[in-house]
This record gives structure tokens, sequence and C-alpha cells, in this order.
């Protein structure tokens, strides 16, 4: 993959003007859902880099991160007259980078994108490393390619318009990095006053959560090896999500925050995690996320989604497990009774 800049912006318009400066092109889109239409396109529409550049605009909430606004994306691409020559902007969380680098990766064979994430999950997590997708028969980023976006810009100046469940799921990314990094990044998150944010603060927070994985996944690109420990939380945080998509959709990050309670109890169980700190997570977890409800009747159906998994080896389902902060296990497997022990404790927790 191409390398991918990621820049802390502390002048917007400037560093936008740079990034598109720096990929040759003959048309300019951007893309955005109904909410950053609204909230977030206000605060760079004025800007000079951008005049001219047409507008495409697919529902938001991850629900609509479909092959129907895929489909839209691409026949807006066209009727607008795009070219292999052509850039699209993405503005947006994680639904709008990963569909948006999706759509770029594959219209004409490739196009080049930049995106500007707007939520703290898009920031730390979705619009950083080149993956890109939709989902797919209820499944979550079923489909997709590895693409690195040609520029990432971040500015916390956009987490002001978020609510406190956006900032929540963001930060549940950031706490899983916390877990796989350094015991000293672990405890600022497990300290910081996410329900009253301090965004001078929380910048340097996102900056050294950028870092965590940026330095993974120039390291492993494709996930071969080492980039597997960013699915630390997610196996079993996609099931939940999953599941809830059949009922009442939650937010990644919550789902990612019900994971890590599955897999630190998995890895306290398999790989010697210490147990203080397990309950300290998850009390930190309980107190700020609370519970998606699950009875024990669901857990065949969880089981099945976490087989689907794109980490799995032949159906095996593979967990990244810690035997303490910063020390990643890749390629865990558990029994079923384990994993049902598992979903046990997140339900008694």
């Amino acid at each position: 993959m191409n390398p991918q800049k990621v820049i802390i912006a502390d002048c917007l318009e400037q560093t936008l003007t740079q990034a598109i400066g720096e990929c040759e092109h003959d048309r300019t889109f951007l893309l955005a859902d109904e909410t950053t239409l609204r909230v977030c396109v206000p605060l760079i529409a004025g800007f000079d880099c951008l005049k001219g550049a047409k507008t495409i605009v697919i529902g938001a909430t991850d629900t609509h991160k479909t092959l129907d606004s895929l489909a839209h994306v691409w026949e807006e691409l066209g009727n607008g007259g795009a070219t292999r020559h052509t850039l699209l902007i993405n503005i947006g969380g994680g639904m709008v980078t990963d569909l948006g680098g999706f759509a770029a990766s594959t219209f004409k064979r490739g196009i080049n994108y930049i995106n500007i994430p707007t939520t703290l999950l898009s920031m730390v997590d979705a619009s950083v490393g080149g993956k890109t997708g939709i989902n797919f028969r209820g499944l979550k980023n079923e489909i997709g390619v590895f693409n690195n976006a040609a520029s990432v810009i971040l500015d916390t100046q956009f987490l002001k318009t978020l609510d406190q469940d956006n900032i929540l799921s963001g930060y549940a990314e950031m706490l899983k990095h916390g877990l796989i990094s350094n015991e000293q990044m672990w405890a600022e998150l497990m300290n910081y006053d996410v329900e009253a944010p301090d965004f001078g603060l929380l910048q340097r927070m996102v900056a050294d959560s950028v870092a965590v994985k940026q330095h993974i996944v120039t390291e492993d690109p494709t996930e071969q090896g080492i980039r597997k420990a960013l699915n630390m939380g997610h196996t079993a945080g996609h099931a939940f999500e999953s599941f809830a998509l059949r009922h009442t959709p939650i937010l990644h990050g919550y789902a990612v925050a019900y994971g890590l309670i599955c897999e630190l109890y998995l890895s306290a169980l398999k790989t010697g995690f210490p147990t203080d700190k397990m309950h300290q997570t998850v009390s930190f977890i309980k107190e700020h996320y609370g519970k998606m409800t699950i009875t024990c009747d669901d857990y065949p159906i969880l089981l099945e989604l976490m087989t689907h998994d794109k980490k799995n080896t032949a159906g095996i389902i593979n967990f990244t497990l810690l035997g303490g902060i910063g020390d990643i296990r890749i390629n865990q497997t558990a029994t079923q009774e384990e994993i049902y022990e598992a979903l046990d404790f997140y339900r008694e927790c």
C-alpha cells in the first residue's frame, strides 16, 4: 500500500489545502452523511481549496454502510464526470471514511482520497490504517479492501460537535490502544474524566493513541501478524455489534467495550492477565458504557457470529488476548465452553 500521512491540524484550511495540492486531481468531490453535512461541512464550506467541489450525501449511521449507499457514491462520481484522476474527500465518522475509502478504492480501479474524521472513533481507529469496506448480509465490514488514504487530517475541533455516546464510542478504541501499549497509557485513560472532557488534553491523548495504531500498521499493513493486536476486543465485539443490528443497533465503540470484557476474561483465564487490572478495566466499562442485554439463549447466535470474524483460519475462532498490559498474544483460540464462560462473566460482572 502507499504510505499514509496522519496530520494533527493546527489550521485545518492550511493543512487541507496542502494535502489536496499533493494529490494530482482534475475534480474534487466531498462525501458526507446527512449528519456531517449539517454539523461539520459548514466548518469547511468556505475554504478556497474546496471551491467547485461537488458534495455527495449518504444516509447517516451504520445502517447505511451498505451496497446501496456504495452504489449511490459510484453513481454520483460517474454522473459528476469523475475520472481516474479525481480526488474524493471523506468528512465524517467511521462509516463515511470506511465506505468512502472503499468507493474511492474501487471507482475506475482506484482514485485518491483524503479522510477528515469528525468523530473520536474515526480519528483513533476507522480513518487510520487503510481498512475500507461496507457491511454485507448483516455482517460488519464483510466486504472491503486495504488501501490507504493519501492523507488523514485530524482536527479535534470536530469533537465538540459530538454527544457523550459518540465520545465514549471512540474512547473504547483508545482504551484498547492503552491495553495493548503500556501501563502508563492505560492508567492515564482509566483516570481521564471522560464525562467532562478536557479537549486540550484529549488532543494529545488522541495523538498518542493514533501513534500506537500507526506503529503497528506500518509494521504489518495487511494484517498478517502483529496488526492482529488491534483486534483486541473485536472478535466478541463484532459479534455483539452484528447481533445488535438484528434488534437495536449499538455504536461500534460500545460493542468493542463489551468485547473487551469478554476477551479480558479469556486473557485472565488463558494467558495470565492480572485479575486486578481486569476488574479495574471492567469496572470502568460497566460505569460508563452500561451493558447490552443478552441471555444464555443468545450464546449460540453470538458464537456463530464470531465464526465469521475475518481473522479466523479454517473456521477456528481467533482471539487477540493479553498476558499483561502491552503483552500481546495473537492467534489465541478458545473452546465453546470457555467462550460461553466469558459471556457468563459479561452478563454477571
